[in-house]
């Protein structure tokens, strides 16, 4: 059996381990066209690869997925986020997990994890070919697959097991030529941009429980929350950005968002707090003390774009002042301009519909022998490893050839 593995990343690899693993006389080849191998694993989590999550903050491990969460939770019964663990585990990568599951190599570096994928299909015989892409793949009557490569070159295989990561619009032409249903692909996972020269004197100050709203939706994410030069990051931002990624994408990245600044939903136990903070300490200027927790520098911020004076007291508040200041800290909205990337994080929802995948098998439901495994289907997940968890899982999953 001759097997073609269509892109050289994370699930290809892991994919061709597999298929190697379950059918060792089969020949497998992985087809990269850069120069390069397993490229964005490389440069993944700032050089150092979280690799999967532990998933112990959440209650059900699949929320992290904004698609494909219903047809991850029958996958992951395959190979789950432990499996994943205990698969690098023992290819030579110890590994820790962070408080936030964030499960990261022992070594910090995300070479250990390549080492592990490239040193496991060395041993299995995989044959791996770089700067040589695939162009098209051609489904014959005699039921192999032709895969039309560079330089006028051209190769027959029994199976077929795509995993070109975010599919460009020509390779989703491709498989929509071949009957699958296609979701556009749209950018999912970036950073918000905001026009806003106070903000951003702010620059590089953390918020460590705040809550980002889409206006509009009932899109609401929390956590941590980075203020940077040209608007807000860090995993409040970037949750909402993947649960609002169609939606960002139809209104032109152009929108408002709401910052809760304090992570507290009901208002009255703001008003509350605040209320309390006024009568202790009634004699002392509103900017120098600074509930919450806040930072000195984003609560003066947030007195300023209140319309509070500097010099105004706690005592001297009112209940009106003290309501404006509740909602200022709970609901302190901004235009939305546009859209940034992650550091090295570049995930795309849309891709190849799961109405067309069997998620037994990662099969095609049009084109028996063609699988389909990682970020090419419309699966997508929030920063914290769960994207790569996605690509081990269905790369697994296909390379059983069921």
């Amino acid at each position: 059996m001759n097997v073609a593995i269509v892109g050289g990343g994370a699930a290809g690899f892991f994919a061709a381990i597999w298929v190697k693993e379950n059918n060792p006389e089969a020949r497998v080849t992985i087809f990269e066209r850069g120069t390069r191998v397993l490229s964005k694993v490389r440069i993944s989590g700032g050089g150092r690869c979280n690799f999967t999550n532990s998933g112990e903050h959440l209650k059900n491990f699949t929320k992290a997925y904004p698609r494909g969460a219903n047809f991850l939770k029958k996958a992951f019964h395959y190979f789950s986020n432990s499996h994943a663990m205990e698969w690098f585990q023992e290819h030579g990568v110890p590994y820790v997990i962070q408080s936030d599951g964030c499960v990261f190599p022992e070594s910090q570096r995300s070479q250990s994890v390549i080492e592990a994928l490239t040193g496991a299909a060395r041993k299995l015989g995989v044959k791996v070919v770089t700067s040589l892409g695939v162009n098209d793949i051609i489904y014959t009557d005699s039921k192999q697959f032709t895969l039309l490569l560079g330089e006028g070159l051209r190769d027959t295989f029994d199976k077929v097991i795509v995993t070109t990561g975010g599919a460009s619009k020509e390779w989703l032409s491709i498989f929509e030529r071949m009957g699958h249903k296609i979701e556009e692909p749209v950018p999912s996972l970036f950073t918000l941009e905001i026009e806003d020269d106070e903000l951003r004197e702010l620059t590089g100050l953390v918020v460590p429980n705040a809550m980002v709203s889409i206006v509009g939706s009932k899109i609401r994410e929390e956590g941590a929350l980075l203020i940077t030069h040209w608007g807000v990051s860090g995993p409040a931002a970037l949750k909402a950005s993947a649960y609002g990624a169609r939606l960002l994408h139809d209104v032109g990245y152009n929108c408002n968002i709401a910052i809760n600044w304090v992570g507290v939903v009901n208002s009255s136990i703001v008003i509350e707090q605040l209320t309390k903070v006024a009568i202790e300490h009634a004699s002392k200027h509103v900017t120098n003390f600074a509930p919450f927790g806040l930072q000195t520098r984003l609560w003066r911020y947030l007195v300023a774009k209140s319309g509070i004076p500097a010099e105004r007291r706690w005592s001297e508040l009112g209940n009106k002042g003290i309501n404006r200041l509740a909602e200022r800290l709970t609901n302190d909205q901004y235009v939305v301009t546009g859209k940034g990337s992650f550091k090295d994080e570049f995930v795309t929802c849309g891709g190849v519909s799961l109405e067309s995948v069997d998620v037994n098998t990662m099969q095609s439901k049009v084109c028996p022998g063609l699988y389909f495994a990682g970020e090419v289907l419309d699966i997508d997940g929030i920063t914290g490893g769960f994207n790569f968890q996605a690509a081990w899982t269905t790369a697994f999953i296909a390379g059983k050839l069921g």
